[in-house]
This record gives C-alpha cells, structure tokens and sequence, in this order.
C-alpha cells in the first residue's frame, strides 16, 4: 500500500500542469490592457483637449497660465503669447504651451 502512494505522487509530480504559458500570457495581456485604459487613454484625451484649447485660443481672450498669471491676451505668434495683465497694462511673453487654461466669459 505504501508503494501505491508512492506511485501517484511521483506521477502527479511529473505531469505539466494544464495551459500554464497560456495563463501566464493571459495575465499579462490583461493587466496591459488594464494599464493602458487606465492610464494612456485618459493621457491622451487631455492632450487632444489641450491642443484644441490651444488651437482656439484667439487675440482678446482671458487666460491664466500654469504659473498662476492671469491676463489678456493681446498678440499670438507661432508658438509665443503676449499677455497683458494689470491695471498697468504690463505686457508679457509665454510660449503656448504655458497656457493652462481659457476663461470663457459669464454670458447672462
């Protein structure tokens, strides 16, 4: 009786467990896919709307940059924004991508 056991255990030792590359390749497939709906979709989406906000942006508009100054806009070339903030009226440089984002005007 002890040999028997002896027998099944070495025999189910030796055996391949069943399919195991395909679940290893399908558990990475799936934290993949996880990862890039999570992740790069989202990212991708931001930057189509930054482009578009960008691409809209026009000579008179309100903007606040990504250092915090707001303003006028009151010149826009090639890649280059000239604001004009203040009761002074000073005027300032910022390259585009420094625009955060639009102020759209309250319209009653």
């Amino acid at each position: 009786m002890l040999q028997v056991a002896a027998e099944t255990t070495t025999a189910a030792a030796a055996a391949p467990p069943g399919g195991g590359i395909f679940i290893t390749v399908g558990y990475l497939l799936f934290f993949v896919v996880v990862m890039y709906l999570l992740i790069f979709l989202p990212q991708k989406r931001r930057d189509k709307k930054a482009k578009e906000m960008l691409g809209a942006l026009q000579v008179g508009n309100n903007i606040v940059t990504i250092g915090g100054v707001s303003g006028r806009v009151i010149n826009i070339k090639d890649d280059e924004v000239t604001i004009e903030t203040s009761v002074e009226k000073t005027k300032m440089n910022f390259k585009k991508w420094a625009v955060k984002e639009v102020i759209k005007p309250i319209e009653s």
